[in-house]
């Protein structure tokens, strides 16, 4: 099979599953701001699993931590082939959305510490660095074939260096404690899975396994253990020349279905389960507000347009094929949806002051949802723009 219908297997998939996260999203809202969000919530902190090994977490650690790995496994796979021999191949177009990222997430820190240095809320400043990978690539997925690939990748990469560089942070800034034995393990783990790599190991079954000892030590880490999703993808053999359909791609193709249509609903269910207050709405106003707000939004959009604009003009990067600058700015519109790593950032920031957290967790979906909808109709004009201009 063509490596290229991969991908566009992975988007299109998401296209018809972005309707059914939208949709788990708003059912999500109305279970937590109904009678039956007190249920709910106790559902998602249920703790389940096995004493054995320290494995027992509630359903949402189960989902946040385990779920998603599977999702970053896919899209790190994806990225993989792409740097390999796709849109990604080039030094150019793989390092603009590096370039990008560090934009993305050093401009909306530097806008919310302008707004609350030497404020309560000064220890917030991580919150808009983070997109929300999910989310951000169902968005863009539901233009289909409107957007041109190289612009989906280049989100999807960019996504991903964002997420690496906001487990940086958390693990740096907000992580009380690592523990460096399970680290170490971690290390030894990952080097074992690429030793395989090298060694041109083709059963799947030799990299899943290690992989789920790599995600067990990261988890106990005190990282993020999604991150173990990303370095088993980079690690699995792509480019076989004795096989007609490479580990890397059988494993595409076995998660697409699962990821667009059971993990990324469940995760939507799951993480959208915010209840209103009162609170929250004036929390909107304030300087934390403003400063998650205008982070989100205008730190992203500006972030990473500067410093993709800057690393191009020096000949270090180059625009993904067949994409246009407005096309850019929605992109960079997209990954202002921090949702669920802002939120979680801001739970481990103001962890003591309850009231802080729920006014910050609606100033996160209110700019989440304009970051949506914003980037959403600007791409949508630009791909008209486009046919207009092959029109003419």
């Amino acid at each position: 099979m063509n490596l290229s219908l991969y991908f566009k297997k992975f988007f299109s998939s998401n296209q018809a599953s972005g309707i059914i996260l939208i949709f788990c999203v708003l059912v999500s809202l109305l279970i937590a701001n109904s009678s039956a969000g007190e249920g709910f919530q106790n559902f998602l902190d249920k703790e389940v699993g096995t004493h054995l090994f320290h494995l027992t977490y509630p359903v949402s650690i189960w989902i946040n931590d385990g779920l998603m790995a599977v999702f970053f496994l896919l899209v790190g796979l994806e990225i993989k082939r792409e740097m390999v021999e796709g849109e990604l191949s080039s030094f150019k177009n793989a390092s603009l959305p590096i370039f990008a990222a560090v934009g993305g997430m050093l401009v909306p820190a530097v806008i919310y510490t302008f707004f609350n240095a030497g404020t309560d809320y000064s220890s917030g400043w991580g919150i808009p660095m983070a997109t929300d990978i999910a989310f951000s690539l169902a968005i863009i997925s539901m233009l289909g074939k409107k957007i041109p690939n190289s612009i989906k990748i280049f989100l999807a990469a960019l996504a991903i260096v964002d997420d690496l560089g906001a487990i940086l942070v958390i693990a740096v800034f907000y992580t009380e404690q690592i523990h460096w034995t399970y680290l170490l393990l971690s290390f030894g783990t990952a080097a074992l899975l690429f030793l395989l790599n090298f060694l041109k190991v083709t059963r799947l079954v030799f990299y899943i396994i290690p992989g789920l000892f790599l995600w067990y030590f990261l988890h106990h880490s005190g990282i993020h253990a999604t991150i173990a999703g990303v370095l088993l993808a980079f690690s699995i053999p792509t480019n076989v020349s004795n096989v007609d359909i490479s580990p890397l791609e059988k494993l595409e193709h076995k998660l697409h279905f699962p990821v667009s249509f059971l993990i990324m609903p469940i995760f939507a269910l799951t993480n959208t389960n915010i209840t209103f207050t009162s609170e929250m709405v004036a929390g909107v106003t304030s300087t934390l507000g403003m400063g998650i707000i205008c982070g989100l939004i205008l730190g992203k959009l500006i972030g990473i347009n500067l410093f993709s604009f800057i690393a191009i003009k020096l000949k270090l990067s180059s625009l993904p094929q067949n994409s246009t600058w407005p096309q850019m700015a929605g992109v960079g519109l997209l990954a202002g949806i921090g949702f669920t790593m802002s939120i979680f950032i801001a739970l481990l920031s103001f962890k003591d002051d309850i009231p802080i957290q729920d006014e910050a967790k609606f100033a996160i979906l209110i700019a989440s949802f304009l970051a949506a909808v914003l980037g959403f109709v600007i791409l949508s004009m630009s791909s008209k723009e486009d046919e207009n201009a092959v029109e003419n």
